[in-house]
């Protein structure tokens, strides 16, 4: 039985290419080419490429690598890599992108660095547009706009801002 349920149809149409298939490795005495099949199929190049795909054999994560009784065989799947989370270079990166920034923004002041964080997003993941910046300081937005403009420069002109260059 198929883990993937496949159409009646093309469980007709994989009975016959499987048929034509084995056909013409006995009349050529080699594997037949797409278009070789295609051709005695009555079919286009495209659909024997589709029929060969949905034919391949399903393969389990969980099956053992060795064919051996082991307990401690490995599975194909302790293979197959995790995108999901940021690799041992990723994570060292990040984590000396953060102390550089941290001693960075250390040189501003408290206001600065609270304004660049509500703005930007850096304590909740939330950005705050100047209005509600402006409102938290009792402040306009336009004074929050300089003050965040003045404390963005000192970053820019920061002797270690060079360093984040490369991030």
């Amino acid at each position: 039985s198929r883990t993937i349920r496949i159409p009646v149809h093309m469980v007709e149409t994989i009975a016959k290419y499987k048929q034509i298939v084995r056909r013409l490795e006995q009349d050529l005495g080699r594997d037949p080419m797409p278009e070789e099949i295609s051709a005695e199929m009555g079919v286009d190049v495209e659909k024997v490429y589709q029929i060969e795909q949905i034919n391949q054999e399903t393969l389990s994560l969980e099956a053992p690598i060795s064919s051996s009784d082991d307990d401690d065989a490995s599975a194909r799947g302790d293979f197959v890599a995790d995108h999901s989370l940021p690799t041992p270079d990723q994570e060292t990166a990040h984590r000396i992108l953060v102390e550089q920034l941290h001693e960075i923004l250390g040189d501003l002041t408290p206001k600065e660095r609270k304004i660049l964080a509500m703005r930007h997003g850096l304590e909740d993941g939330i950005y705050h547009t100047l209005e509600e910046v402006g409102q938290e300081f009792g402040v306009t937005r336009e004074r929050i706009r300089q003050i965040e403009a003045k404390a963005l420069e000192k970053i820019r002109t920061h002797g270690k801002a060079k360093k984040l260059r490369s991030y």
